[in-house]
């Protein structure tokens, strides 16, 4: 009883290191001057295009009636093609970086080609190939946007798998007796939340930024407004430009604040098995199947 005592008395008595000597040299001289260079390249054009635009232009932005249909279609073949490039690519991306890593080679150069071929020949082949239910409306432009937006989110996703190691996940997960669909679910994925959250966002930009397809459509996306609208009113173009712009930081700020707090909360891939443990062992207690 003594020597525990002495001990603790030992470890309380004990110096508490302080943060190492690089953490206390702070922050770089170097980096505040990229920094400074980098707000400058970005923030004089806009405050260029604020000065040109004027805040009057952007109440007069809404009160066209084309600015709302355009960007709710925007917004809409945004959703149809994040949902369907993550419900394509995940388990696609993890099957092969898990099954089939010979592969990966191979994905990686099926997937660029969306970027070599251009898009007037992607859009001609797929008017030629397309049902006709789909050429009328414009849910087929959310398909497009799947390709377009595959280059991106595959490496997104690749990023994301090799910054965690999923091979020991899976296997620690199978030996506790989950299945596939519970392994993707609530270990791969919460690990993956963070490349997710950056290929939802590049998807959005995309979509909020293309027009070559969508002009050679005949839709009129939020792109497509702003070009048709620039001959008439300048101003409010570069408004609406700027607005889309805005939407875009704003998503980018939501993958910094949702990311960060999910790997507070999920505090490693501890908690993801323990939670697959729990499952299993629940669901073998009530008698039901994984």
């Amino acid at each position: 009883m003594a020597t525990v005592m002495s001990a603790a008395e030992a470890a309380e008595q004990a110096p508490v290191p302080g943060p190492p000597a690089a953490a206390r040299r702070g922050f770089p001289v170097w980096r505040w001057v990229i920094l400074l260079i980098a707000a400058v390249y970005f923030l004089i054009p806009l405050y260029a295009a604020l000065r040109f635009a004027g805040f009057r232009a952007f109440t007069q932005v809404t009160s066209y009636p084309s600015f709302g249909s355009a960007l709710l279609l925007s917004l809409r073949l945004a959703l149809i093609a994040t949902v369907l490039t993550l419900v394509l690519m995940v388990p696609t991306t993890v099957y092969v970086y898990l099954r089939l890593p010979r592969i990966r080679r191979l994905m990686e150069a099926i997937t660029i080609l969306p970027i070599v071929i251009p898009p007037i020949v992607l859009v001609i082949g797929v008017l030629r190939l397309a049902p006709g239910f789909l050429l009328a409306t414009p849910n087929l432009l959310g398909l497009v946007y799947v390709v377009l937006a595959m280059p991106f989110a595959y490496r997104s996703l690749d990023a994301g798998l090799r910054s965690f190691d999923v091979r020991t996940l899976v296997e620690a997960s199978n030996s506790l007796g989950a299945g596939w669909p519970t392994t993707l679910w609530r270990v791969v994925i919460p690990n993956l939340r963070t490349a997710m959250l950056s290929a939802t966002v590049l998807t959005v930009a995309l979509v909020l930024g293309e027009y070559t397809v969508a002009s050679l459509d005949n839709f009129q996306t939020f792109p497509v407004w702003i070009v048709n609208f620039e001959a008439s009113s300048g101003p409010v173009s570069v408004a609406a430009s700027l607005l889309a712009l805005f939407v875009t930081w704003l998503l980018l700020m939501l993958i910094v604040t949702v990311g960060g707090r999910s790997a507070r909360k999920r505090g490693g891939a501890e908690v993801a098995l323990f939670s697959v443990s729990t499952a299993a062992n629940v669901s073998a207690t009530r008698g039901e199947p994984e």
